[in-house]
């Protein structure tokens, strides 16, 4: 059995490999770190690669292991804490920084056994849905190198598409998981709004869910029931589960009612239609499988929406820059941020409390009119993307029109932050492929809190239309 075999293998199975002892937990983890130092010179998924703690970690777990993951590699995409690691989500301004902690995600995945192996790269403060950050340069696509991965966790699934961890963490505060998951042909959850901590960083946030990048729906779901739960101090959390998120995936998803919609959520964005046929593939699948599917119109097209959703989304990506030079002891200097962050910065600095209370509250009423229009649909169906994953550089942070090329990123993303706003559960899957090979995905967004039953239905298609045997080219490589 090859490296890249192990790689591709389930976790439930690696982990078993290692648990009965035909495999040592070394011989696991070095697999991984020797597929990335392959192909990190080709794909540039990782910030640091930890071989020496990793293969400290993985000398500890021994043979009857009870911990569900022990020994599996995993990889941590670098703007969440992982303790002697290097924390620069991305930017040069925040230096070599080392983290002297774990977050609650890192934590609760080495609890449940994960070796960590290294952490993912993200565009600077993961404002971008591309991963071409002036730091770190450009992670490359394993399906098409001349082609993005996506973002804002685009490393991390460059890093599951080439084989080199079998998983690797995410979060999503538009689309940061659900993106990279349609690029690189992997399933990519954002959870309800509140079912993974923030720990101990913050205490909630309206728009960011953690999550990972995976290739089935099972490992998606397993992995969920380890990193849900509140943690002392949230200022809020998602109801908890009637049962596990693996069980409810497990289950027959029953005859459900979905809306169809290819209507993109921003008026001038305009979708590729082999991503509207995707979506239209999808629905007649559902159809076979027992499914009734109706076409809708939602209320999502509105004037000025890409405004009032910069409105919220620039703020909480200046209040985490902020936080960042407090620790430093600096200001923040134009010198020290791309183009794109810089202009966010000054954008954000205008907006007065009183006017940020105001889109605030009108956000509020907006993702409740959405979320009321959509009560008598189990799901709604969209694509997961307006376009094919574009070609590295067409959206340059470091350009000349900053705030131009923010709001052409909405145009190639449309579909996915409008699940932010309201906090519902969604996911992206990767059900087709274009005629060029690369992945092509369309997008579920479940009930409120019902995770389970949308990982029941996805899991469904992926019986109907598997997808996990595929390997992108830069896999083989």
């Amino acid at each position: 059995m090859t490296d890249a075999d192990l790689m591709f293998r389930p976790v439930t199975e690696l982990a078993a490999l290692v648990r009965d002892g035909t495999l040592t937990a070394r011989e696991l983890v070095d697999a991984s770190l020797q597929r990335i130092d392959a192909l990190q010179p080709v794909v540039n998924a990782f910030v640091d690669v930890d071989h020496d703690g990793a293969r400290a970690a993985a000398d500890a777990i021994g043979p009857g292991d009870e911990r569900p993951f022990a020994g599996v590699p995993i990889a941590i995409k670098n703007n969440r804490p992982v303790r002697g690691l290097r924390l620069t989500l991305g930017a040069d301004m925040t230096g070599d920084f080392v983290a002297g902690f774990d977050h609650n995600v890192t934590r609760r995945l080495r609890d449940a056994g994960f070796v960590v192996v290294g952490t993912t790269c993200l565009p600077e403060w993961g404002i971008m849905p591309v991963t071409e950050g002036r730091r770190f340069g450009a992670t490359r696509n394993p399906w098409d190198l001349g082609r993005t991965p996506g973002g804002s966790s685009g490393g991390s699934a460059a890093a599951v598409a080439a084989g080199m961890v079998p998983v690797a963490s995410g979060n999503d505060g538009g689309g940061s998981t659900r993106i990279p998951a349609a690029c690189c042909g992997l399933v990519g959850l954002k959870p309800q709004r509140g079912r993974v901590s923030h720990a101990p960083n913050a205490g909630e946030h309206l728009l960011v869910q953690d999550g990972v990048l995976t290739r089935t729906v099972a490992e998606t779901a397993l992995l969920l029931d380890v990193l849900a739960g509140p943690e002392p101090g949230d200022a809020s959390w998602a109801p908890p589960p009637r049962e596990p998120f693996a069980t409810a995936a497990a289950r027959e998803p029953g005859r459900l009612r979905i809306g169809l919609t290819t209507a993109a959520v921003l008026l001038d964005a305009r979708v590729d239609p082999v991503c509207a046929r995707a979506a239209r593939d999808a629905a007649g699948l559902l159809r076979e499988l027992g499914h009734e599917v109706v076409e809708v119109d939602p209320p999502w097209r509105r004037p000025a929406l890409f405004e009032r959703f910069t409105a919220i989304f620039g703020p909480a990506v200046c209040s985490q820059i902020a936080v960042t030079a407090r620790i430093a002891g600096r200001e923040p200097r134009e010198a020290d941020m791309e183009p794109l962050s810089w202009a966010l910065w000054e954008l954000s600095r205008r907006i007065d409390a009183v006017d940020a209370a105001v889109v605030a509250l009108e956000m509020q009423a907006f993702a409740r009119a959405i979320t009321v229009w959509a009560e008598p649909y189990d799901a709604i169906l969209t694509p997961a993307l307006a376009r094919p994953p574009l070609a590295t550089g067409e959206l340059d942070p470091c350009g000349p029109d900053p705030l131009g090329t923010f709001r052409r990123s909405g145009h190639f993303t449309p579909y996915t932050a409008i699940a932010n706003v309201t906090g519902a559960p969604a996911i992206s899957l990767p059900l087709y492929a274009r005629d060029d090979g690369l992945p092509l995905a369309v997008q579920l967004i479940g009930r409120p809190a019902q995770e389970g039953a949308l990982l029941a239905l996805a899991a469904q298609l992926e019986r109907a239309r598997p997808w996990h045997a595929r390997r992108a080219p830069a896999a083989a490589a």
